[in-house]
């Protein structure tokens, strides 16, 4: 038994000393662990050497690159405007007056001349009398009768003075119940975009240039 374990750890020895040989030379094994280490990760240590040549070779640095957001200019501060006062309608409409206008009261059965931004309620772009790229406006002529015009843009309309500007969330119970129901764009694209959203909840950002 006692000659079997020591056959066995001799014979364990010689296979550890065959896969580990150990080196009497301290620069020969640093040189055979750097190539053992090449050997297992040839691909990171290239991707590491590529990475570097190729910032070096646009100018860059690491050093440069971290410090880069201290040295770009300040994002201008874009804030919302400030809103004067917040109304809650009986049908579901809600008001944001931005700007109070001057002059006499547009009232239900005037006819009016408006500028208007139409947005989905998650704020994403559908029509407007504003060109968003050029600025030049082409206003709408709208009389406040809900029977021409969604209801809860009327509401809306209804109250403000000349110059006056109001945010409002129209739901789609006083909004286009039906495809006759003004201001409704004519263009195809944008009057196909509005038609596609017209069952959701919209948001109005209006500004009142005439009572007529």
């Amino acid at each position: 038994m006692a000659a079997s374990q020591l056959q066995a750890t001799l014979l364990f020895s010689r296979l550890f000393a065959s896969k580990s040989p150990r080196c009497k030379d301290t620069e020969q094994c640093k040189i055979a662990a750097c190539k053992s280490s090449y050997e297992r990760m040839p691909s990171l240590i290239v991707k590491k050497l590529l990475r570097r040549s190729v910032l070096q070779f646009v100018g860059l640095s690491p050093i440069f690159i971290s410090i880069r957001p201290v040295l770009s200019a300040p994002v201008q501060d874009m804030r919302e405007p400030d809103v004067i006062r917040t109304l809650k309608l009986d049908s579901g409409v809600r008001i944001q007056d931005i700007v109070e206008g001057e002059g006499p009261e547009a009232h239900e059965g005037d006819t009016v001349e408006i500028n208007y931004v139409c947005r989905r309620s998650n704020g994403y772009f559908v029509h407007s009398t504003v060109d968003q790229f050029s600025g030049e406006s082409a206003p709408v002529i709208l009389p406040l009768d809900d029977k021409q015009i969604i209801e809860g843009l009327k509401e809306v309309l209804t109250g403000m003075k000349p110059g006056g500007k109001r945010r409002a969330l129209i739901p789609p119970s006083v909004g286009y119940i039906n495809e006759n129901l003004q201001p409704v764009p004519e263009e195809f694209g944008p009057r196909r975009s509005l038609m596609s959203h017209m069952k959701e909840p919209l948001i109005f950002e209006v500004q009142l240039l005439k009572v007529l």
